[in-house]
């Protein structure tokens, strides 16, 4: 084995990749769950042991020497390689018993995932389920993830995926702010009205506009990136928000605003990485969670 190489410390490479894709000592301290001191000297360290500098100090914070974007195509390799290998390991387990990854959004993951959770562990009582509910896009390819279910088809060529849902969501506002209102009887009525958003940007206000809407940002006075804290805002009469009709069509303090003509149609899709095909476990979970999220379409 060359010597140069079985020197090389693993921790030191790690806080280096974490830095350079994060942008910060910070923010490599959080996902490696150590400090930013301990961080700043591996890498220090590294750069001693290779004798080269990888980053510039700078009051933007650490930017990547050119030595060190030419490195740093070669450790993420090294990463890759070393989740081929974890991912060939797992998948030589004779038995299913063990934990899943499971990410979806939050709304997905609080008002349809549970009752199809709670069937699979009592299919399947070995199997240990971390649901993790954000609307950020995890990355399966870093194991982030064993299996994730998204509003869209990804394109990445290491994944599969399959479509196993279709919905459309709508507008729901509660009883009383409808009244204070005025009711609502064509989109004109919605000049009158507040919406909830996710952020200011002006994705949504133009979705809204394609419907027919005649919208400008002053209508949204209130922001939020957490979905479920939106719906609970709708349904306190805040304003208006936006909900799949799943969800919206159960809820009684609330009612669709114009359901014949804002509609948003939208699909889920099961995603896992390609290498977990080989995976019992995960190939288990990937299924039936196929299975049930079909089954609810079509009810």
């Amino acid at each position: 084995m060359n010597s140069e190489f079985s020197s090389l410390n693993w921790n030191y490479i790690k806080a280096f990749l974490a830095t350079a894709e994060s942008g910060s000592l910070s923010a490599a301290a959080k996902v490696l769950k150590t400090s930013q001191p301990t961080i700043g000297r591996q890498i220090a360290a590294l750069e001693s042991d290779l004798k080269i500098a990888l980053f510039e100090r700078s009051g933007r914070g650490p930017e990547l020497t050119p030595g060190g974007i030419e490195l740093l195509a070669h450790v993420r390799e090294m990463r890759d390689a070393a989740n081929r290998f974890s991912l060939a390991a797992a998948g030589k387990a004779e038995t299913i018993k063990g934990s899943i990854a499971i990410t979806a959004n939050e709304v997905t993951a609080a008002f349809i995932l549970p009752p199809i959770i709670d069937r699979l562990q009592k299919a399947e009582p070995e199997i240990e389920i971390e649901l993790i509910s954000e609307n950020a896009t995890t990355d399966l390819k870093r194991r982030e993830a064993d299996i994730a279910v998204r509003g869209y088809r990804p394109t990445q060529e290491e994944l599969i995926s399959k479509k196993v849902y279709t919905g459309s969501a709508g507008l729901y506002a509660a009883h009383e702010y409808l009244q204070e209102l005025g009711g609502m009887k064509s989109t004109v009525d919605l000049q009158r009205a507040k919406f909830i958003a996710f952020d200011r940007g002006s994705v949504y206000l133009s979705a809204l506009n394609a419907l027919g809407l005649d919208l400008d940002m002053s209508h949204f006075s209130l922001y939020s990136e957490n979905h479920l804290v939106q719906w609970e805002l709708v349904k306190q009469g805040v304003g208006i928000g936006l909900m799949a009709n799943e969800v919206g069509e159960i809820e009684p303090r609330v009612k669709r605003v114009l359901p014949r003509k804002l509609a948003f149609p939208y699909e889920l899709w099961l995603t896992s990485h390609r290498e977990l095909r080989t995976n019992r476990r995960i190939r288990r979970v990937y299924d039936f969670l196929s299975d049930e999220l079909m089954a609810f379409e079509s009810r």
